[in-house]
């Protein structure tokens, strides 16, 4: 009996451009910089933007092996300042792991 193999996505090739868009900023709170002690870092990405994309994307600006992204997509939520409704826009950020060794100072530019 054969098993069936999983399907890799083929090699993302994207343009610095691209790479920018994808990799919007990077977060910097309390958490994401406890976390930054076990080798991960957080960035914004957008809505759209898949694990090969932001895999693809932080490889290429930083030139780091990346292990594993995790994604978290946020709501926005309802809010009220003196008596005017408004809304805050969905947000999605990106959890790199990076490989044993490798290190992203996110306090400098690209």
């Amino acid at each position: 009996m054969s098993r069936a193999r999983p399907i890799k996505p083929p090699n993302t090739v994207l343009s610095r451009n691209q790479m920018l868009e994808i990799i919007r900023a990077p977060v910097i709170t309390e958490k994401a910089t406890l976390i930054s002690e076990h080798n991960q870092v957080t960035f914004r990405v957008p809505l759209d933007a898949t694990k090969p994309l932001i895999k693809a994307a932080v490889e290429g600006l930083f030139s780091v092996k990346v292990k594993h992204v995790n994604t978290i997509r946020t709501k926005g939520k309802l809010t009220r300042f003196k008596g005017v409704k408004g809304r805050h826009s969905d947000r999605k950020k990106a959890i790199v792991t990076l490989a044993a060794g490798q290190s992203i100072d996110v306090t400098t530019g690209i």
